[in-house]
């Protein structure tokens, strides 16, 4: 899936544009996606992950 597609899910699936550490692991883990790609996603989009608990983000 497309970088742009992905980040129009991302935006899609987290309405308010935060996200914990923890949702956000089990999201890209959802989504067979990266940790490092669905970081770079979410800050190309403006999400905020948040409680990051093993500086995954």
């Amino acid at each position: 899936m497309k970088d742009e597609d992905l980040a129009k899910l991302l935006l899609d699936k987290i309405p308010g544009k935060r996200i914990s550490c923890a949702e956000a692991r089990k999201l890209a883990e959802d989504l067979q996606i990266e940790l490092f790609r669905f970081r770079t996603l979410c800050d190309l989009v403006g999400i905020r992950i948040f409680n990051c608990q093993l500086g995954c983000f």
